[in-house]
């Protein structure tokens, strides 16, 4: 199986397996590798044996096994009883559906801010792109990551119904999967930061109309990349 370059930092094997410590719930254990996979920490192909995750997190056999159901279930691991568990390639044919789903409840929610925001109110998401601009200068993919879900979740607190974003978060892993690789692509956390900054702009401004078209900007850019990364990634893909 073919591997991104190894000088990818958001592939960094020695990120993918943090220190062993104590984890008392099959709920813990399922968010962590859930956020693990979704950052591509654990990449398409990875192999989840028991005894590894047991031995990692501290417990029984049990809750290992009732999170990578759980895992299973949402589509990001795939369970083959004679061969064990691995984790999913990335279903290309989900992708555009969840970008529509996001289109259409971040459409709504991004007009909804614009519409609700005042000066007072604008804090948040000027903090949450000056963030960005801090993980972005050093290369931290992770702390990037963490500000652009900020950046989103803030819009949808202003718009008045901060569930539409947690709706989305269930909805959008596979599109998080793809654009993860993106992120260490010369030019592309910055691309993000403008788009951020064109939207922003708009929501001051109480432009709904203007909020909403740089919102539909910047989630198309999405399918344009999973194009690129299915050539340059092809065993990620399927």
């Amino acid at each position: 199986m073919s591997t991104p370059d190894s000088a990818s930092p958001a592939l960094d094997v020695s990120r993918r397996a943090p220190p062993a410590r104590r984890i008392t719930s099959a709920t813990q254990i399922f968010d962590m590798l859930r956020a693990e996979i979704v950052a591509s920490h654990l990449p398409p192909g990875t192999p989840l044996q028991d005894k590894m995750l047991i031995e990692r997190f501290g417990v029984s056999r049990t809750p290992v096994r009732e999170a990578l159901i759980r895992l299973a279930e949402i589509g990001l691991v795939d369970i083959f009883p004679q061969s064990g568990t691995f984790v999913s390639r990335v279903p290309v044919k989900a992708i555009p559906e969840a970008v529509l789903i996001r289109k259409a409840l971040e459409g709504i929610t991004v007009e909804k801010a614009a519409e609700q925001a005042t000066p007072e109110r604008m804090g948040p998401l000027e903090k949450t792109i000056r963030r960005q601009k801090v993980a972005a200068g050093l290369g931290d993919l992770d702390a990037f990551h963490e500000a652009d879900e900020a950046f989103h979740a803030e819009l949808s607190e202003l718009a008045g119904h901060p569930g539409i974003w947690t709706l989305l978060t269930q909805v959008k892993m596979q599109i998080d999967r793809a654009r993860r690789l993106t992120l260490p692509v010369l030019g592309r956390m910055e691309q993000v930061i403008a788009e951020h900054e064109i939207i922003r702009a708009a929501v001051a401004e109480g432009d709904a109309e203007a909020a909403k078209t740089a919102m539909m900007h910047h989630l198309n850019a999405v399918i344009l990349d999973v194009d690129a990364l299915k050539d340059r990634y092809p065993d990620y893909f399927i």
